[in-house]
Protein backbone atom coordinates (compact mmCIF):
# COMPACT_ATOMS: atom_id res chain seq x y z
CA UNK A 1 0.00 0.00 0.00
CA UNK A 2 3.10 2.55 0.67
CA UNK A 3 4.07 1.60 -2.18
CA UNK A 4 1.58 2.45 -4.14
CA UNK A 5 1.01 5.54 -2.30
CA UNK A 6 4.29 6.70 -3.09
CA UNK A 7 4.23 5.84 -6.30
CA UNK A 8 1.34 8.67 -6.75
CA UNK A 9 -1.96 6.15 -6.99
CA UNK A 10 -5.19 7.82 -5.42
CA UNK A 11 -5.61 6.96 -1.77
CA UNK A 12 -8.81 5.11 -2.68
CA UNK A 13 -7.51 3.48 -5.36
CA UNK A 14 -4.24 2.05 -3.19
CA UNK A 15 -6.53 0.95 -0.49
CA UNK A 16 -9.19 -0.89 -2.80
CA UNK A 17 -6.16 -2.86 -5.10
CA UNK A 18 -4.57 -3.99 -1.71
CA UNK A 19 -7.78 -4.83 -0.61
CA UNK A 20 -8.95 -6.64 -3.79
CA UNK A 21 -5.43 -8.71 -3.84
CA UNK A 22 -5.54 -9.32 0.37
CA UNK A 23 -9.08 -10.89 0.06
CA UNK A 24 -7.78 -12.83 -3.28
CA UNK A 25 -4.48 -14.46 -1.64
CA UNK A 26 -4.86 -14.25 1.74
CA UNK A 27 -8.54 -15.07 2.36
CA UNK A 28 -9.19 -17.20 -0.42
CA UNK A 29 -12.91 -14.94 -0.60
CA UNK A 30 -14.88 -13.48 -3.29
CA UNK A 31 -14.71 -9.90 -4.49
CA UNK A 32 -18.04 -9.34 -3.43
CA UNK A 33 -16.51 -8.99 0.02
CA UNK A 34 -16.45 -5.23 -1.56
CA UNK A 35 -19.16 -4.54 -2.28
CA UNK A 36 -20.89 -6.12 0.74
CA UNK A 37 -18.21 -3.94 2.71
CA UNK A 38 -18.84 -0.81 0.35
CA UNK A 39 -22.59 -1.33 1.31
CA UNK A 40 -22.40 -1.78 4.89
CA UNK A 41 -19.94 1.04 5.29
CA UNK A 42 -21.84 3.87 2.85
CA UNK A 43 -25.07 2.91 4.48
CA UNK A 44 -24.42 4.96 7.53
CA UNK A 45 -27.01 7.95 8.04
CA UNK A 46 -24.50 10.25 9.80
CA UNK A 47 -22.53 10.16 6.81
CA UNK A 48 -25.36 11.73 4.70
CA UNK A 49 -24.55 15.56 7.08
CA UNK A 50 -20.99 15.75 5.11
CA UNK A 51 -22.14 17.11 1.72
CA UNK A 52 -24.69 19.21 3.07
CA UNK A 53 -21.83 20.83 5.32
CA UNK A 54 -19.48 20.78 2.22
CA UNK A 55 -21.98 22.65 0.04
CA UNK A 56 -21.87 25.35 3.08
CA UNK A 57 -18.31 26.02 3.15
CA UNK A 58 -18.56 25.97 -0.95
CA UNK A 59 -21.01 28.48 -1.00
CA UNK A 60 -19.35 30.88 1.06
CA UNK A 61 -15.94 30.67 -0.14
CA UNK A 62 -17.45 30.84 -4.16
CA UNK A 63 -20.01 33.50 -3.71
CA UNK A 64 -16.61 35.67 -1.78
CA UNK A 65 -18.64 36.68 1.26
CA UNK A 66 -15.77 35.48 3.59
CA UNK A 67 -13.81 38.72 3.33
CA UNK A 68 -16.88 40.41 5.01
CA UNK A 69 -16.32 37.96 7.93
CA UNK A 70 -12.82 39.25 7.98
CA UNK A 71 -13.07 42.67 8.11
CA UNK A 72 -15.35 41.98 11.11
CA UNK A 73 -12.57 40.35 12.51
CA UNK A 74 -10.39 43.13 11.77
CA UNK A 75 -11.99 45.64 13.57
CA UNK A 76 -11.97 44.04 16.71
CA UNK A 77 -8.36 42.21 16.82
CA UNK A 78 -6.13 44.66 14.22
CA UNK A 79 -4.99 46.73 17.15
CA UNK A 80 -2.91 44.02 18.52
CA UNK A 81 0.53 43.13 17.23
CA UNK A 82 0.20 41.11 13.95
CA UNK A 83 -3.26 42.31 13.79
CA UNK A 84 -4.50 40.96 10.22
CA UNK A 85 -2.65 37.73 11.27
CA UNK A 86 -4.87 37.50 14.19
CA UNK A 87 -7.63 38.78 12.56
CA UNK A 88 -7.15 35.48 9.85
CA UNK A 89 -7.38 33.54 13.05
CA UNK A 90 -10.61 34.80 14.44
CA UNK A 91 -12.08 34.98 11.24
CA UNK A 92 -11.54 31.28 10.60
CA UNK A 93 -13.08 30.21 13.85
CA UNK A 94 -15.83 31.77 13.31
CA UNK A 95 -16.32 30.24 9.59
CA UNK A 96 -15.41 27.15 10.84
CA UNK A 97 -18.27 27.29 13.35
CA UNK A 98 -20.60 27.20 9.99
CA UNK A 99 -18.92 24.83 7.58
CA UNK A 100 -15.85 22.90 9.12
CA UNK A 101 -14.23 22.92 5.75
CA UNK A 102 -10.64 23.55 6.06
CA UNK A 103 -10.07 23.55 2.29
CA UNK A 104 -12.51 26.10 1.61
CA UNK A 105 -11.19 28.69 4.30
CA UNK A 106 -7.09 28.66 3.40
CA UNK A 107 -8.36 29.11 -0.41
CA UNK A 108 -10.25 32.23 0.77
CA UNK A 109 -7.96 33.63 2.98
CA UNK A 110 -4.89 33.40 1.05
CA UNK A 111 -6.40 34.54 -2.12
CA UNK A 112 -8.36 37.64 -0.83
CA UNK A 113 -6.56 38.38 2.42
CA UNK A 114 -2.59 37.54 2.06
CA UNK A 115 -2.15 39.97 -1.44
CA UNK A 116 -3.92 42.91 1.44
CA UNK A 117 -1.36 41.85 4.41
CA UNK A 118 1.37 41.69 1.79
CA UNK A 119 0.63 45.24 0.47
CA UNK A 120 1.00 46.47 4.07
CA UNK A 121 4.09 45.47 4.99
CA UNK A 122 3.37 41.81 6.63
CA UNK A 123 6.30 39.07 6.23
CA UNK A 124 5.77 36.06 4.40
CA UNK A 125 6.79 34.85 7.52
CA UNK A 126 3.87 35.31 9.64
CA UNK A 127 1.03 36.22 6.83
CA UNK A 128 1.64 32.65 5.36
CA UNK A 129 1.34 30.11 8.66
CA UNK A 130 -1.48 32.02 10.08
CA UNK A 131 -3.84 31.10 7.07
CA UNK A 132 -2.54 27.98 7.01
CA UNK A 133 -3.00 27.65 10.61
CA UNK A 134 -6.14 28.96 10.83
CA UNK A 135 -7.58 26.71 8.17
CA UNK A 136 -6.91 24.02 10.91
CA UNK A 137 -9.16 25.56 13.31
CA UNK A 138 -12.44 24.93 10.54
CA UNK A 139 -11.82 21.29 11.53
CA UNK A 140 -12.13 21.09 14.99
CA UNK A 141 -14.93 23.88 15.57
CA UNK A 142 -18.28 22.01 14.71
CA UNK A 143 -19.74 21.84 12.39
CA UNK A 144 -16.48 19.36 11.31
CA UNK A 145 -16.17 16.86 8.96
CA UNK A 146 -13.65 14.65 10.54
CA UNK A 147 -15.82 14.51 13.75
CA UNK A 148 -18.58 13.41 11.53
CA UNK A 149 -16.62 10.38 9.48
CA UNK A 150 -15.66 9.52 13.25
CA UNK A 151 -18.51 9.09 14.97
CA UNK A 152 -21.01 7.41 12.16
CA UNK A 153 -17.35 4.95 11.75
CA UNK A 154 -17.24 4.12 15.58
CA UNK A 155 -21.19 4.66 16.21
CA UNK A 156 -20.53 7.78 18.94
CA UNK A 157 -22.95 10.72 18.59
CA UNK A 158 -22.20 13.26 16.34
CA UNK A 159 -24.25 15.81 18.17
CA UNK A 160 -21.78 15.37 21.48
CA UNK A 161 -18.42 15.17 19.55
CA UNK A 162 -19.97 18.90 18.16
CA UNK A 163 -20.38 20.03 21.73
CA UNK A 164 -17.07 18.37 23.12
CA UNK A 165 -15.40 20.26 20.08
CA UNK A 166 -16.80 23.67 20.63
CA UNK A 167 -14.57 24.77 23.87
CA UNK A 168 -11.59 23.30 22.69
CA UNK A 169 -12.22 24.90 19.28
CA UNK A 170 -12.63 28.26 21.13
CA UNK A 171 -9.27 27.93 23.53
CA UNK A 172 -7.20 26.61 20.78
CA UNK A 173 -8.18 29.82 18.57
CA UNK A 174 -7.08 31.83 21.20
CA UNK A 175 -3.21 30.43 21.64
CA UNK A 176 -2.98 30.57 17.87
CA UNK A 177 -3.70 34.30 18.14
CA UNK A 178 -1.36 34.86 21.09
CA UNK A 179 1.12 33.14 19.30
CA UNK A 180 1.06 35.96 16.28
CA UNK A 181 0.77 38.59 19.27
CA UNK A 182 4.02 36.96 21.16
CA UNK A 183 6.10 36.40 17.53
CA UNK A 184 5.48 40.19 16.56
CA UNK A 185 6.40 41.26 20.00
CA UNK A 186 9.81 39.28 19.92
CA UNK A 187 10.46 40.76 16.20
CA UNK A 188 8.66 43.80 15.21
CA UNK A 189 10.06 43.61 11.27
CA UNK A 190 7.40 40.91 10.95
CA UNK A 191 4.31 42.84 10.96
CA UNK A 192 4.06 46.69 10.44
CA UNK A 193 2.68 48.62 13.21
CA UNK A 194 -1.28 47.60 14.19
CA UNK A 195 -4.16 49.73 13.32
CA UNK A 196 -6.72 51.22 15.94
CA UNK A 197 -10.72 51.60 15.18
CA UNK A 198 -12.86 53.47 16.98
CA UNK A 199 -15.49 52.05 19.46
CA UNK A 200 -18.28 53.11 16.86
CA UNK A 201 -16.20 51.14 14.40
CA UNK A 202 -16.50 48.21 16.20
CA UNK A 203 -19.77 48.23 17.18
CA UNK A 204 -20.90 48.80 13.43
CA UNK A 205 -18.87 45.70 12.54
CA UNK A 206 -20.46 43.70 15.29
CA UNK A 207 -23.90 44.59 13.47
CA UNK A 208 -22.18 43.39 10.26
CA UNK A 209 -21.62 40.24 11.87
CA UNK A 210 -25.31 39.20 12.66
CA UNK A 211 -25.91 37.60 9.57
CA UNK A 212 -23.34 34.79 10.76
CA UNK A 213 -24.54 34.68 13.79
CA UNK A 214 -27.89 34.32 13.25
CA UNK A 215 -26.73 30.83 10.55
CA UNK A 216 -24.38 29.86 13.38
CA UNK A 217 -26.97 29.77 16.64
CA UNK A 218 -29.87 28.00 14.24
CA UNK A 219 -27.76 25.95 12.91
CA UNK A 220 -25.53 24.65 15.86
CA UNK A 221 -28.59 25.52 17.91
CA UNK A 222 -30.82 22.92 16.28
CA UNK A 223 -27.97 20.42 16.99
CA UNK A 224 -27.49 21.53 20.66
CA UNK A 225 -31.32 21.78 21.50
CA UNK A 226 -32.09 18.19 20.04
CA UNK A 227 -34.35 20.25 17.37
CA UNK A 228 -32.47 18.82 14.44
CA UNK A 229 -30.12 15.67 13.74
CA UNK A 230 -26.60 16.74 12.06
CA UNK A 231 -27.90 16.25 8.53
CA UNK A 232 -31.12 18.01 9.04
CA UNK A 233 -29.19 21.05 10.21
CA UNK A 234 -26.77 20.63 7.51
CA UNK A 235 -29.87 21.08 5.29
CA UNK A 236 -30.53 24.05 7.04
CA UNK A 237 -27.04 25.58 6.83
CA UNK A 238 -27.02 24.44 3.08
CA UNK A 239 -30.19 26.68 2.77
CA UNK A 240 -28.95 29.53 4.71
CA UNK A 241 -25.55 29.51 3.27
CA UNK A 242 -27.35 30.17 0.04
CA UNK A 243 -30.04 32.62 1.54
CA UNK A 244 -26.56 35.02 3.51
CA UNK A 245 -24.87 34.70 -0.44
CA UNK A 246 -28.27 36.32 -1.50
CA UNK A 247 -27.88 39.33 1.52
CA UNK A 248 -24.65 40.10 0.39
CA UNK A 249 -25.84 40.01 -3.10
CA UNK A 250 -23.01 37.44 -4.27
CA UNK A 251 -25.13 34.70 -5.37
CA UNK A 252 -25.38 33.15 -8.67
CA UNK A 253 -25.77 30.47 -11.30
CA UNK A 254 -22.30 30.34 -11.19
CA UNK A 255 -21.56 30.17 -7.45
CA UNK A 256 -24.35 27.76 -7.25
CA UNK A 257 -23.31 24.95 -10.00
CA UNK A 258 -19.42 25.07 -8.50
CA UNK A 259 -20.70 24.33 -4.96
CA UNK A 260 -22.46 21.61 -6.06
CA UNK A 261 -20.11 20.25 -8.58
CA UNK A 262 -17.39 21.15 -5.55
CA UNK A 263 -19.70 18.93 -2.75
CA UNK A 264 -20.17 16.06 -5.28
CA UNK A 265 -17.00 15.90 -5.84
CA UNK A 266 -15.29 16.14 -2.40
CA UNK A 267 -17.80 13.83 -1.09
CA UNK A 268 -17.72 11.37 -3.79
CA UNK A 269 -13.68 11.02 -2.98
CA UNK A 270 -14.55 10.94 0.81
CA UNK A 271 -16.96 8.00 0.31
CA UNK A 272 -14.31 6.20 -2.05
CA UNK A 273 -11.95 6.25 0.89
CA UNK A 274 -14.32 5.21 3.53
CA UNK A 275 -15.95 1.98 1.73
CA UNK A 276 -12.37 0.86 0.47
CA UNK A 277 -10.70 1.58 3.68
CA UNK A 278 -13.70 -0.84 5.31
CA UNK A 279 -12.69 -3.02 2.78
CA UNK A 280 -8.71 -2.69 4.19
CA UNK A 281 -9.97 -3.20 7.73
CA UNK A 282 -11.81 -6.25 7.51
CA UNK A 283 -8.69 -8.30 5.96
CA UNK A 284 -7.24 -6.69 8.63
CA UNK A 285 -9.64 -8.48 11.23
CA UNK A 286 -9.91 -11.56 9.18
CA UNK A 287 -6.41 -12.39 9.31
CA UNK A 288 -6.08 -11.13 13.14
CA UNK A 289 -3.58 -8.10 13.14
CA UNK A 290 -5.79 -5.83 14.73
CA UNK A 291 -5.80 -8.25 18.15
CA UNK A 292 -2.39 -9.03 18.03
CA UNK A 293 -0.98 -5.07 17.36
CA UNK A 294 -3.73 -4.08 19.92
CA UNK A 295 -2.62 -7.06 22.44
CA UNK A 296 1.44 -5.51 22.00
CA UNK A 297 0.41 -2.28 22.67
CA UNK A 298 -1.54 -3.38 26.31
CA UNK A 299 1.44 -5.84 26.59
CA UNK A 300 4.15 -3.05 26.57
CA UNK A 301 1.92 -1.53 30.15
CA UNK A 302 3.25 1.95 29.80
CA UNK A 303 0.17 2.70 31.78
CA UNK A 304 -2.37 5.23 30.07
CA UNK A 305 -0.07 8.03 29.48
CA UNK A 306 2.68 6.46 28.48
CA UNK A 307 0.40 5.07 25.36
CA UNK A 308 -1.35 8.03 24.15
CA UNK A 309 2.17 9.74 24.24
CA UNK A 310 2.79 6.60 22.04
CA UNK A 311 -0.12 7.33 19.86
CA UNK A 312 0.47 11.48 19.53
CA UNK A 313 4.02 10.22 18.07
CA UNK A 314 2.54 7.72 16.06
CA UNK A 315 -0.19 9.90 14.58
CA UNK A 316 2.40 13.11 14.10
CA UNK A 317 4.87 10.51 12.30
CA UNK A 318 2.24 9.47 9.94
CA UNK A 319 -0.09 12.70 9.41
CA UNK A 320 3.39 13.55 7.45
CA UNK A 321 2.36 11.38 4.60
CA UNK A 322 -1.86 10.72 5.29
CA UNK A 323 -4.71 12.98 5.18
CA UNK A 324 -6.58 12.91 8.50
CA UNK A 325 -9.21 10.79 7.32
CA UNK A 326 -7.72 8.26 5.39
CA UNK A 327 -5.20 7.88 8.31
CA UNK A 328 -7.90 8.08 10.94
CA UNK A 329 -10.13 4.74 9.52
CA UNK A 330 -6.87 2.48 8.96
CA UNK A 331 -5.88 3.08 12.32
CA UNK A 332 -8.67 3.27 14.38
CA UNK A 333 -9.37 -0.58 14.49
CA UNK A 334 -5.93 -0.94 16.52
CA UNK A 335 -6.06 2.26 18.34
CA UNK A 336 -9.52 2.09 19.61
CA UNK A 337 -9.42 -1.18 21.66
CA UNK A 338 -6.44 0.33 23.68
CA UNK A 339 -8.71 3.36 24.44
CA UNK A 340 -11.06 1.11 25.82
CA UNK A 341 -8.97 -1.07 27.37
CA UNK A 342 -7.31 2.08 29.24
CA UNK A 343 -10.82 3.19 30.28
CA UNK A 344 -11.05 6.58 28.12
CA UNK A 345 -13.85 8.34 26.16
CA UNK A 346 -14.31 7.59 22.70
CA UNK A 347 -15.90 11.13 22.32
CA UNK A 348 -12.91 12.56 24.38
CA UNK A 349 -10.71 10.89 22.03
CA UNK A 350 -12.23 11.94 18.33
CA UNK A 351 -11.47 15.57 19.96
CA UNK A 352 -7.89 14.60 20.66
CA UNK A 353 -7.59 13.00 17.34
CA UNK A 354 -8.95 16.08 15.47
CA UNK A 355 -6.11 17.88 17.01
CA UNK A 356 -3.18 15.94 16.25
CA UNK A 357 -4.52 15.66 12.29
CA UNK A 358 -4.78 19.16 12.49
CA UNK A 359 -0.67 19.28 13.12
CA UNK A 360 -0.60 17.18 9.82
CA UNK A 361 -2.23 19.76 7.87
CA UNK A 362 0.54 21.85 8.23
CA UNK A 363 3.53 19.45 8.26
CA UNK A 364 5.43 18.31 4.95
CA UNK A 365 5.77 16.10 3.11
CA UNK A 366 1.91 15.92 2.13
CA UNK A 367 0.04 18.61 4.96
CA UNK A 368 -2.74 19.17 2.70
CA UNK A 369 -2.97 23.09 4.03
CA UNK A 370 0.23 23.45 2.72
CA UNK A 371 -0.41 22.83 -0.87
CA UNK A 372 -3.17 24.92 -1.34
CA UNK A 373 -2.34 27.91 0.19
CA UNK A 374 0.85 27.31 -2.49
CA UNK A 375 -1.51 26.74 -4.65
CA UNK A 376 -3.44 30.41 -4.72
CA UNK A 377 -0.16 31.93 -3.63
CA UNK A 378 2.56 30.52 -5.99
CA UNK A 379 5.17 33.03 -5.62
CA UNK A 380 6.35 31.24 -2.38
CA UNK A 381 7.24 27.02 -1.87
CA UNK A 382 5.51 25.35 0.59
CA UNK A 383 8.41 24.77 2.46
CA UNK A 384 8.20 28.48 2.69
CA UNK A 385 5.14 28.24 4.23
CA UNK A 386 5.67 25.27 6.22
CA UNK A 387 8.24 26.56 8.15
CA UNK A 388 6.51 29.56 8.96
CA UNK A 389 4.15 27.15 10.59
CA UNK A 390 6.86 25.47 13.01
CA UNK A 391 6.77 28.17 15.62
CA UNK A 392 2.50 27.48 16.16
CA UNK A 393 3.16 23.80 16.56
CA UNK A 394 4.25 24.61 19.72
CA UNK A 395 1.09 26.03 20.93
CA UNK A 396 -0.59 23.02 19.00
CA UNK A 397 1.63 20.15 21.26
CA UNK A 398 1.08 21.97 24.18
CA UNK A 399 -3.19 21.89 23.64
CA UNK A 400 -2.60 18.40 23.26
CA UNK A 401 -1.17 18.13 26.57
CA UNK A 402 -3.83 20.21 27.56
CA UNK A 403 -6.63 18.05 26.79
CA UNK A 404 -5.24 14.81 28.09
CA UNK A 405 -4.61 16.29 31.14
CA UNK A 406 -7.65 17.84 31.72
CA UNK A 407 -10.32 15.40 29.58
CA UNK A 408 -13.23 17.76 30.83
CA UNK A 409 -12.19 20.39 28.68
CA UNK A 410 -13.55 18.15 25.55
CA UNK A 411 -16.70 16.44 28.09
CA UNK A 412 -18.22 18.79 29.80
CA UNK A 413 -20.35 20.44 27.25
CA UNK A 414 -21.56 17.57 26.17
CA UNK A 415 -22.72 16.00 29.68
CA UNK A 416 -24.17 19.13 30.49
CA UNK A 417 -25.85 19.27 27.29
CA UNK A 418 -27.13 15.49 26.60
Amino acid sequence: MLILLLLGMEVAVAFGVVGSLSLLFLLGQSQLQIASSAWSTGNVVEFTAAPLFIFMGAVLAHAGIMTELFDVAQKWLGRFPGGMACSVVGANAIFGAMSGSNVAAVATFGKAVYPEMERQGYSPAIGLPAIAVGGTIAVLIPPSLILIIYGGWQAVSVAQLFAGGMIPGIILSIMLILTVIIRVKLNPSLAPKPLSYSWRERLIAIRGLMPWLVVIVLVLGAIFGGIMTPTEAGALGAFLSIALALYYRKMSYEVLKRSFLDATRVTSVLIFIICMAKVIVFVFQRIGITEIVSDAIIDLEWGKYGTLALFYLFYLILGMFFDSISMMLLTLPFVMPVIMYLGLSPLWFGVVYVVVAEIGMITPPFGINLFILQSVVPKYDVMTIARGCVPFLVPMLLFVALLTAFPQLALWLPRLMF
